[in-house]
């Protein structure tokens, strides 16, 4: 019995998602919890799985926009035939008579007027491709049948597609041309994710904002990174984990910070929940640590170190990045001193830190080269007044500069 693959739900309010690629073909064997093709919604890009075993017999819908809903494609047994109707239903297909069955084209790829792209070649048998690779060679304008595929069993790629592309002489007019020609000005669509982003740092800047600036000695901070990578070798904790932690019991005391700005009320949570920024493939994410004020660092680290994996692999899920009620964001790696951040709406509040570097201080002895890193906090002034924002980074600072207290 045919089991038809509907688009899902994947979060509250999602009404539409885009189907980026598909990790099967049609005639593929799919278990049930294997990934099966990737989705990119307004907040991630992941990897859908099935939830049914049997053989991918037909995929209704190569790629693009698809409502929540709608069937997608059909697994079933091998040999059981069915097709999908205008509305999505699926239905079983009429037995097709021999003849007819050897030659007729595969009505997954859709063909361009003049034949491009198509899904058969010269002598009437189906050439073996991915959908993606068909999807790009039906844009591109580029003949199937013309290429040789890479891929298992001389399968044609989305690689051999783009390769074709870009060796065509170009298009006649009215068709679209090759990308990567010499000169040429790529234009690059949005994603789900990317349009997100623009949407939510557009919002952003409709906030009145200020920032809030302190320096921390970093001596401590960093003698306890040292020892608990010694007791934690498999966690190897860092500098943004004591961060994540000492934040988490600043938020604790000083709740006002830990709050949503929505429609002119404000929502404060009883949990510090941390975000931290991360650039990965699809743009930057803010993945959130839970309870960060109830965990040890060791669990921070872990914490951390899983979703951010996910995150860089292009494998989060939907609840990874709900939820947040504060955020943090480090780009001492690359060697930034400071820099202001945008918030992350609905958040009232995002704190940003630079890299930890020597900086000579006056001390009883005379002078000495103390470790130091930059804190710069951004604030919604619509929820946070200055002495309240302040005193929520002297909070940070002292946590920072004696992290046991936090603990």
């Amino acid at each position: 019995m045919a089991t038809e693959v509907t688009l899902p739900r994947l979060g509250q309010g999602m009404e539409s998602g885009t189907i980026v690629k598909w990790l099967k073909s049609e005639g593929d064997r799919v278990e049930k919890g294997e990934p099966l093709y990737e989705l990119d919604t307004d907040k991630v890009t992941q990897e859908v799985e099935a939830d049914a075993s049997g053989v991918l017999l037909k995929i209704a819908v190569e790629g693009g926009e698809v409502d929540v809903g709608r069937t997608i494609a059909v697994i079933g047994e091998e040999g059981e035939e069915v097709s999908v109707a205008g509305n999505g239903a699926a239905q079983a297909a009429p037995e097709p008579a021999p003849e007819a069955a050897e030659r007729e084209p595969d009505r997954g790829a859709a063909e361009a007027p003049d034949g491009r792209s198509s899904a058969v070649s010269s002598d009437g048998s189906r050439i073996k491709a991915s959908p993606l690779a068909r999807r790009i060679a039906r844009e591109q304008g580029v003949d199937l049948a013309s290429i040789r595929g890479t891929g298992p069993d001389g399968r044609i790629v989305a690689e051999d597609v783009e390769r074709a592309a870009t060796a065509a002489p170009a298009a006649p007019a009215g068709q679209p041309r090759a990308q990567g020609t010499p000169g040429e000005v790529e234009v690059r669509q949005l994603t789900s994710v990317r349009k997100t982003i623009a949407r939510r740092l557009t919002q952003a800047w409709e906030a009145p904002v200020f920032q809030l600036v302190v320096s921390a000695d970093m001596r401590e901070a960093l003698r306890l990174v040292e020892r608990l990578r010694e007791l934690h070798p498999d966690e190897r904790p860092t500098v943004t984990d004591v961060l994540t932690r000492v934040t988490g019991a600043a938020l604790a005391r000083h709740r006002d910070v830990n709050a949503h700005f929505v429609d002119g009320e404000l929502h404060i949570h009883p949990d510090a929940n941390v975000g931290i920024a991360v650039a990965a493939p699809q743009g930057l994410v803010v993945p959130v640590i839970r309870a960060a004020d109830r965990l040890t660092i060791a669990e921070i680290a872990r914490a951390r170190a899983e979703v951010v994996q996910r995150a860089r692999d292009n494998k989060l899920r939907q609840e990874d990045l709900e939820g947040g009620t504060f955020t943090i964001s480090n780009l001492g790696m690359f060697g930034i001193e400071r820099f202001v951040a945008v918030l992350n709406p609905p958040q009232v509040a995002i704190l940003v830190v630079g890299s930890t570097e020597e900086r000579v201080v006056v001390t009883d002895e005379g002078f000495d080269a103390v470790p130091t890193m930059t804190m710069t906090l951004t604030c919604d002034h619509r929820a946070i007044d200055g002495a309240v924002g302040a005193d929520f980074l002297r909070t940070v600072k002292q946590l920072v500069e004696s992290p046991a207290l936090a603990l």
